[in-house]
């Protein structure tokens, strides 16, 4: 299977640290953002494939950056992250586009399993397209 290109995008540092490494050690190519901003810029600059995404972070929240994800890449895939309490966020998010949603604190080998399919989709999906 081919690498998957996966951004991180949260504003908790030590969840981006911490992921970035358990997912590099599962063989993913994974980029980070601490904001909606900056994982937007990313986006722009990078050849991801799976997004997993924060709901709730300051300035631009997830659900405005999904939106811009959907609107500039629509074959890109996103994986919400809530907390308990957001969950009607996370369905909001999957009525706009995105792939699925984990619950924080999500268990790494689920997310790895959500990236994984959510790559095995994205490259069907292309795949029909061309």
């Amino acid at each position: 299977m081919p690498t998957t290109n996966v951004l991180l995008i949260d504003d908790e540092d030590r969840f981006l640290k911490t992921t970035k490494i358990l997912l590099d050690q599962a063989g993913c190519l994974v980029f980070t953002a601490a904001d909606g901003w900056q994982g937007l810029d990313q986006l722009k600059n990078s050849q991801i494939d799976v997004v997993v995404l924060d709901v709730r972070m300051p300035g631009i929240d997830g659900i405005d950056v999904l939106r811009q994800i959907k609107a500039q890449v629509p074959a890109v895939e996103v994986i919400m992250l809530t907390g308990h309490s957001a969950l009607d966020t996370a369905i909001r998010g999957l009525q706009l586009g995105a792939y699925d949603y984990l619950t924080k604190p999500c268990d790494i080998n689920e997310l790895k399993l959500k990236i994984k399919a959510a790559h095995e989709r994205r490259s069907a999906m292309l795949g029909k397209v061309r």
